[in-house]
């Protein structure tokens, strides 16, 4: 069957804040399967923040996006035509081939969905690369026991607020979330944080401080910036941090550093990059695990949900400006 793909392919490279005139939408007419090979039509795309670094012409741990080519971002959708033997038309796959409602897919890079849940979107979220980077950031690489003070940045975000569910549902003592506004704030009291602040109000160290008057032993960072060195100051000793991202200075000039960095040595305090993707031997224990919380309810999930492909740089723009709740997605069938 002859297919026209809608893509957004990368126009420019942004210089800051990204802007429309960086993305193109053009029609592609897709070549006819080969053996092996999958039709898929997109139902919800994925925008997070990894790909403001991709558009950047600059060496990291995953290959810039090309220019002129079509962006790419976790996706979930129908097998519309297969020549693969264990694919079936009708099939609910997991792939990175976003940003386009049809893609053509080797069958290895089309992972199947063993009996969906509804809202498939959820395989973009809490059952995806979010749901696994918050768990392996709160389990494993901070280390959190039952007992100790937990702080989240960026936490009405779609890892932060599953990352302080998580220290919630795993023992800690008090979870204290920052974010971008009242109404954020009041969101994250309501799925279960004892303490929130917007980091708009004030300083944030003072806003810590009061959040969390006895300190804290674990934070997960998805800010960086102002939030890491009020953490550096709040963190009792032996803490641990787990830096997740920053988006503070994603589309700005990083600073020098922290100023009160030396903290980590008197305080002989434990920090900790991590990638999502080198935790892959905990997504069957994550799977388990948050299956359970989402069945009993133990666990909230928040969308924010943006209608049509069209849609999808205002949708990415909004998300890094922290215009949404949970986990931003595109549906786009």
């Amino acid at each position: 069957m002859s297919v026209v793909a809608r893509e957004f392919h990368l126009a420019s490279r942004p210089t800051g804040w990204p802007t429309a005139d960086n993305f193109r939408f053009v029609e592609t007419e897709l070549p006819p399967l080969e053996e092996g090979q999958v039709l898929v039509r997109n139902r919800y795309v994925s925008v997070d923040p990894y790909m403001r670094g991709r558009m950047n012409d600059a060496k990291s741990y995953v290959a810039p996006f090309a220019l002129d080519a079509p962006l790419e971002g976790h996706a979930v959708g129908e097998v519309v035509e297969s020549r693969s033997p264990e694919h079936a038309v009708g099939d609910l796959v997991l792939h990175s081939a976003g940003w386009r409602d049809y893609a053509v897919l080797d069958a290895g890079r089309a992972a199947l969905v063993a009996d969906p849940v509804e809202p498939v979107s959820y395989y973009l979220g809490a059952l995806g690369m979010p749901g696994l980077t918050a768990y392996a950031g709160i389990v494993e690489v901070a280390a959190m026991r039952p007992g100790d003070a937990v702080f989240v940045s960026g936490a009405a975000g779609a890892v932060g607020s599953l990352a302080g569910q998580i220290a919630r549902l795993r023992g800690a003592s008090r979870v204290v979330g920052s974010a971008g506004s009242a109404a954020k704030v009041e969101h994250l009291r309501e799925l279960g944080f004892d303490a929130a602040f917007s980091y708009k109000d004030g300083p944030v160290r003072a806003s810590l401080k009061a959040a969390a008057p006895d300190g804290i032993d674990v934070y997960f960072d998805n800010v960086g910036a102002e939030h890491l060195e009020a953490a550096l100051s709040s963190l009792r000793p032996f803490g641990r941090i787990a830096v997740c991202g920053a988006v503070a200075q994603y589309n700005s000039e990083p600073p020098a550093a922290p100023r009160n960095l030396a903290l980590v040595i008197g305080k002989q305090l434990t920090m900790r990059g991590f990638l999502v993707g080198s935790y892959g031997h905990l997504r069957d224990e994550f799977h388990a695990q948050m299956a359970g919380w989402l069945r009993d309810g133990s666990i909230r999930i928040d969308e924010t949900v943006v209608d049509g492909l069209e849609r999808m740089p205002d949708a990415f723009l909004d998300m890094l400006r922290g215009a949404n709740t949970g986990k931003m997605v595109v549906k786009v069938s």
